[in-house]
């Protein structure tokens, strides 16, 4: 997902999206150290999701304030 596409979500589409990658992120950790992870670019794009959802979120409460 990118930026634009997460601006246009609720708050609380955001806190979905967050958990479901949070979850898959702690997956993806888990199998790379296990040897189990063939696709280790995926690790990054999911990191990198959480890093916006997380921005995304901030400038959202700050619009509120």
């Amino acid at each position: 997902m990118n930026t634009k596409e997460l601006r246009e979500l609720s708050s609380d589409e955001l806190k979905n999206k967050l958990f479901e990658f949070r979850k898959e992120l702690f997956n993806l950790r888990f199998q790379h150290k296990t040897a189990q992870l063939e696709n280790t670019q995926r690790l990054s794009f999911v990191r990198r999701t959480v890093a916006r959802i997380l921005t995304v979120m901030q400038e959202q409460q700050g619009v509120k304030s």
